[in-house]
């Protein structure tokens, strides 16, 4: 195999990881919260806005992302609907964040709905007896549970989602993948360009499953210290 060209060509490559991360970044956060909205309409009381979150949530999980970004892309402007630019972000960037997110949120949606439920209904009433309205015990008590319980399957889904937006790359977004493209076209090597993209790839979701992993030792060691603290204060409780 001949690596030589990444000597005329690594600037396509660190560009197009730089557009991967900003993409994956935007998607993330616009995902979560998005999918965070969704699952609160799915487990509301509302019958109405439980429907429509649970066809949302089907719908796009039902179909696959390349037809749903072909969708945004070209079929909305057909019906009036175009992405505007916005700051240093064009409306192709703008389209292909939607629709990633769009596609995560329902996801995300699903993890956080069965997160929250495994959370023990004496939880949400203990919080109400408190004076706690509905939306405070969920913000403040089920929700940080819960993500706690969902943070290696949350983990999973970020690294989905960074794998998944090389398919951008079918409407001109250069990223990492669009920059492999023109270096094999460049140099007519067919193999070695796509070599290392998938290297930078492996990179990034080990990375991030790293940090994940990091996070969730930390709030495992939070949660042990608060338990030895209530342990502890229980015995003098006891004691005195």
């Amino acid at each position: 195999m001949d690596f030589t060209f990444l000597k005329e060509y690594s600037q396509f490559f660190i560009d197009g990881t730089k557009i991967t991360i900003i993409i994956s970044l935007f998607t993330l956060i616009l995902g979560f919260i998005i999918g965070t909205i969704v699952c609160l309409g799915k487990i509301s009381r509302n019958k109405l806005l439980s429907i429509l979150s649970s066809a949302y949530i089907e719908f796009l999980r039902g179909t696959p992302l390349l037809v749903q970004i072909y969708i945004i892309y070209f079929g909305f402007p057909t019906i009036g609907i175009e992405f505007p630019d916005i700051a240093f972000i064009s409306s192709e960037y703008i389209a292909a964040i939607f629709a990633l997110s769009i596609n995560s949120s329902a996801y995300i949606a699903e993890i956080l709905r069965s997160g929250i439920q495994s959370i023990d209904k004496g939880q949400m009433e203990a919080s109400r007896s408190l004076g706690l309205d509905y939306s405070m015990s969920m913000r403040m008590i089920i929700i940080p549970q819960a993500l706690k319980n969902v943070l290696p399957a949350l983990a999973n889904e970020f690294i989905v989602l960074v794998k998944e937006s090389s398919i951008v790359s079918i409407i001109g977004i250069q990223d990492l993948m669009y920059s492999s493209d023109i270096v094999r076209g460049n140099t007519y090597l067919a193999f070695e360009p796509l070599i290392v993209a998938a290297m930078i790839y492996f990179v990034l979701t080990f990375s991030l499953s790293k940090l994940v992993s990091s996070f969730e030792n930390k709030l495992q060691t939070r949660s042990a210290g608060k338990s030895t603290k209530v342990k502890n204060k229980l015995k003098v409780d006891k004691a005195a």
